[in-house]
């Protein structure tokens, strides 16, 4: 198997990347190893590597083919490719975008290292030059390669890690992957947290009313078939059809359901 993953800034995507390494025997490539591979190969270190870039686009497309010959020489390895855009330029792979709520992203980076290094003073701050750096990215890669790597539509598989641990991400990335390497006609598929969906109405009675539906379900992690029907709202998801099985996964603790956006 081929996987490129991409995401949000702050969606764990790297984690995930290594944790599937480690427990299912995957090599990791990212576009950080494939550059300093390219240095190598140019007798240049990837600080001055890095300084090409700035002034000279062909280097990014010189990682970009490098990526390419990487997923065609390899075709026989399993391979988790780390980069925001291996899924455009691999050119056989299980395309995944993992996603996460801007708050929960500046909160994750606040902690970690990144958060001292690039001095963010608040939750606030963090916000607003995460979403100012996506915008940059967004617009450079507009710029040079005339893709938006945002657009859901370039997937098989978008899941949501605003609610969940990166090791059962890790484990439902792998089973969507095998399901897809298995199955020609494998669509894509949206999993969010049943944490992300609003009722029209969520009443104390829900409980007694679905005990048997959400004993059914206790102890399920993933619903990927069968999508739920949502509209969007305010960041999260309105549920239109199926409510009473989307409230019992909310009350089972369900970790994902499948769902449809609609207009």
């Amino acid at each position: 198997m081929h996987i490129t993953i991409t995401g949000n800034l702050g969606s764990g995507k790297s984690t995930i990347g290594r944790i599937i390494s480690e427990k299912y025997s995957f090599e990791i490539y990212s576009t950080g190893k494939v550059q300093r591979e390219l240095a190598a190969k140019m007798n240049l270190s990837t600080l001055e590597l890095n300084q090409l870039m700035m002034s000279d686009r062909k280097y990014d497309h010189m990682i970009d083919d490098e990526t390419t010959m990487i997923s065609r020489v390899h075709k026989d390895k399993n391979i988790i490719f780390d980069s925001r855009l291996a899924w455009h330029f691999a050119e056989e792979s299980f395309k995944v975008f993992v996603s996460v709520s801007l708050d929960v992203a500046a909160e994750r980076i606040i902690k970690d290292q990144r958060g001292s290094v690039e001095r963010y003073s608040s939750i606030e701050e963090a916000k607003e030059l995460l979403a100012e750096r996506a915008k940059t990215e967004s617009i450079r890669y507009k710029e040079i390669y005339n893709l938006n790597y945002m657009d859901f539509n370039n997937y098989n598989l978008i899941i949501d890690s605003t609610y969940c641990d990166p090791d059962t991400i890790a484990d439902i990335v792998m089973e969507e992957a095998r399901k897809y390497y298995d199955n020609p006609q494998y669509t894509t598929k949206i999993l969010v947290s049943p944490k992300s969906l609003i009722f029209e109405a969520l009443t104390e009675d829900d409980n007694e009313r679905l005990r048997d539906l959400v004993k059914e379900l206790k102890d399920t992690v993933c619903i990927s078939d069968n999508a739920i029907k949502v509209k969007q709202q305010n960041g999260k998801y309105l549920v239109t059809d199926n409510i009473d099985f989307a409230k019992a996964a909310l009350i089972a603790g369900v970790s994902y359901l499948a769902i449809d956006i609609i207009k």
